[in-house]
C-alpha cells in the first residue's frame, strides 16, 4: 500500500507539472528572409533569435500554448514571411499571435489562416477581432495604438481616426472573449480574460485613455503589452484604473518567455 501511495503521489506531480500553462512573449522581430539587424537597440539583441529559440525549448511543451503579442516578422509579404513561420511552427507549442506595427505582411484573416493552411502549419491562429480560449484563460486583444510614437507623428498618422478603430476592434474581441467565458462558466469552469496589445495603453507617463476605458468596461484585469524596447529600467507592471499591464516585449525579457498564472481569485466587475 505504501509504494501504491508513493506511485499515485508520483503520477500527481506529474500530472501538475505538465498541466498545459500560458506564456507570453512580444516582438520576436524575425528576420530570416528580410535581413534587419536589430543590434541597433544593443548588444542584447545579438543573436536574439537563437536565445528565442532555446529559452523557448528549454520550458514549453508541444501542450502549451504561447501568446505572440505583434511585430513577429519583418517580412513584407506572406511569402517573405514563410521562413519566419517556419521557425515559429517548428517550435514546441501553440501560438496565438496578434498584429504589430511592423508586420506588414499581415492581411484579412481569411488570407492569413489561408495561408497557413496552405503551408500545413498546424501550430498557429491568428487573434483579430475575435478571442481564443485556452486550458484556463480566454484570450482577447488587439493592435493598440501610441499616439507619442514618433514614428507615427513624422507619418503624420490621424491619431484620432486610428485610435477609434483600434476601440472598435477591441471591443469586438472582447465581446468575442465575453461569449467564451460565459460558455465555459456553464460547463464549470473559471476562465479569466486576458487582454494582450501590441502597444502600451500607459507607460512613462503615457496614457491611451480610449484603449484604456475599453479594458475597463470590459471587466479586463490583466494586460500585456509589448513594442517598448532598451528600457530595461521600466517597471515589469504598472497598475491604472484596476487593471495590471505587464511589458513582455522579447528584450524586456531577456528572450525567455513568461509564464502566465491562473488568478483564483477572479474579480469580475
Amino acid at each position: 500500500m505504501l509504494f501504491s501511495g508513493r506511485q499515485n503521489f508520483r503520477k500527481t506531480i506529474f500530472l501538475r507539472r505538465h498541466k498545459p500553462l500560458l506564456y507570453t512573449i512580444g516582438d520576436l522581430h524575425l528576420s530570416r528572409t528580410v535581413k534587419k539587424p536589430m543590434d541597433i537597440f544593443g548588444a542584447r539583441w545579438n543573436g536574439h533569435d537563437e536565445k528565442i529559440e532555446e529559452n523557448w525549448r528549454k520550458k514549453i511543451t508541444t501542450e502549451d500554448t504561447v501568446v505572440i503579442p505583434g511585430d513577429i516578422s519583418w517580412a513584407m509579404t506572406l511569402d517573405e514571411a514563410r521562413a519566419d513561420f517556419d521557425f515559429i511552427e517548428s517550435l514546441p507549442g501553440k501560438k496565438i499571435m496578434l498584429k504589430g506595427n511592423h508586420d506588414y505582411y499581415w492581411q484579412t484573416k481569411k488570407k492569413l489562416c489561408d495561408f497557413i493552411s496552405a503551408c500545413g502549419y498546424e501550430t498557429m491562429t491568428f487573434l483579430q477581432n475575435d478571442a481564443v480560449e485556452t486550458e484556463d484563460f480566454i484570450i482577447c486583444g488587439s493592435r493598440g495604438w501610441y499616439n507619442d510614437d514618433k514614428e507615427n507623428l513624422a507619418r503624420g498618422a490621424d491619431n484620432k481616426k486610428i485610435i477609434a478603430r483600434e476601440v472598435v476592434r477591441l471591443k469586438m474581441s472582447i465581446d468575442a472573449a465575453k461569449k467564451l467565458r460565459d460558455a465555459a462558466a456553464e460547463r464549470g469552469e473559471n476562465k479569466e480574460i486576458l487582454a494582450f496589445l501590441h502597444f502600451p495603453a500607459i507607460f512613462k507617463g503615457y496614457m491611451c485613455d480610449e484603449i484604456i476605458m475599453e479594458l475597463y468596461r470590459g471587466g479586463i484585469e490583466r494586460c500585456y503589452y509589448g513594442h517598448i524596447h532598451g528600457n530595461y529600467e521600466a517597471p515589469a507592471k504598472i497598475s491604472y484604473a484596476d487593471i495590471d499591464f505587464y511589458l513582455v516585449s522579447a528584450d524586456y525579457l531577456l528572450f525567455d518567455p513568461l509564464a502566465i498564472q491562473k488568478n483564483v481569485d477572479i474579480a469580475r466587475r
